[in-house]
């Protein structure tokens, strides 16, 4: 067992502000007074309504958000989204455009193809193992909405600025960079983020969805399967899942107060991303699997010489307390993910362990 923690480069779940957890903790028997603990209060008091009503408000004010933005936090990951978004919003004889930038996109386009309706790939990277994010693309006007992934979790890519889909309505599964930047939410009909990754624990979805949208939805789906349903019961239709939301929240009061918001939170995530690059860039024994210009702030992907050594590099790492830095099952090589939670003490203490370990078998 360890006796202190260890600097977790997970890929989701992943690492949760030290503060947020210590305050979880000291408040979880008796939640605000309530002598109960967050996971016994009704969903229906006053005491879950403040936290709800306050991760909403955090969250408009942190993406700078106007009252035609409606937060809901749902359940069924982002993965569920996939489905949900073609079935409130693809009616019958119209298309969706769709970019392929790894394999949560491709997940995206299955779910429409399921239900028998059309997804327009309009650009992919699969060309070049989505190794990069594909420019100039040719979204089509009569879309009934465009599709992307905002950062590759997998892949290690990320959109450095956000396309311009002439006015159809932008769609985006941020799972991994939710927070993580500012950016202008104007033209997003609609944004999702499984918590599990740069804002709270599994179990919550974030959905960020514009009024317009709502009004596309139609009323022959089940109720469970309505962004209406949500929208109209402040995300309260059945039991949500409180401990979830309660943890979102305070994560986005320590962007909000202890970072100081997106601009700041984006600057730390740069310094960090940079540093690592910056080495790998110096060394012949590590190499970065995205191009450079789009590589992602959260997820490192990276690749050693051999298989073997990258067996050798996870193992070493993790008797170093670096924890998580094995790539994804379906790529395999290493995967630094440093999202909002991890430190610059944590970059630069891995960056300390890669040059050991580089002199040791490079």
């Amino acid at each position: 067992m360890k006796e202190s923690r260890i600097h977790n480069f997970n890929a989701g779940p992943a690492a949760l502000p030290l503060s947020v957890l210590e305050e979880i903790r000291e408040s979880f028997l008796n939640f605000s007074g309530s002598g109960m603990s967050i996971t016994e209060i009704s969903h229906r008091s006053k005491w879950f309504d403040d936290v709800i009503n306050d991760a909403i408000a955090r969250t408009k004010r942190l993406l700078k958000l106007d009252e035609k933005f409606h937060v809901l936090f749902l359940q069924g990951g982002a993965s569920m989204q996939f489905c949900m978004i073609p079935m409130n919003f693809l009616k019958d004889g119209e298309s969706a455009d769709y970019v392929n930038t790894g394999t949560w996109s491709a997940k995206a386009i299955k779910e429409v193809q399921i239900q028998g309706k059309s997804a327009n790939v309009v650009a992919s990277s699969e060309d070049r193992n989505f190794a990069y994010i594909p420019k100039n693309i040719p979204f089509n006007s009569n879309a009934a909405y465009a599709h992307i992934t905002s950062n590759n979790t997998i892949k290690g890519t990320q959109w450095a600025d956000f396309p311009d889909t002439k006015g159809v309505p932008l769609i985006s599964d941020m799972s991994s960079d939710i927070m993580c930047r500012a950016f202008d939410a104007e033209p997003f009909g609609l944004i999702y983020a499984g918590a599990q990754k740069n804002i709270g624990p599994s179990g919550v979805c974030m959905v960020i969805i514009r009024e317009d949208m709502l009004e596309r939805v139609p009323d022959s789906l089940p109720s469970m399967l309505k962004y209406s349903t949500f929208s109209s019961k402040n995300s309260m239709y059945n039991t949500p899942p409180c401990f979830g939301v309660y943890a979102i929240q305070l994560v986005l009061k320590w962007v909000e107060e202890t970072v100081g918001g997106l601009e700041k939170m984006e600057a730390i995530n740069r310094k960090k991303a940079d540093t690592l690059y910056s080495f790998m860039d110096s060394s012949d024994f590590y190499r970065g699997t995205a191009d450079a210009d789009s590589r992602s702030l959260m997820n490192i992907t990276f690749r050693l010489p051999s298989e073997d050594l990258e067996k050798a590099f996870v193992q070493k790492a993790l008797e170093n307390d670096l924890g998580g830095l094995k790539g994804h099952r379906s790529v395999g090589g290493c995967r630094a993910s440093v999202y909002n939670a991890t430190g610059m003490e944590a970059i630069e203490t891995l960056v300390d362990f890669m040059k050991t370990f580089e002199k040791e078998n490079g």
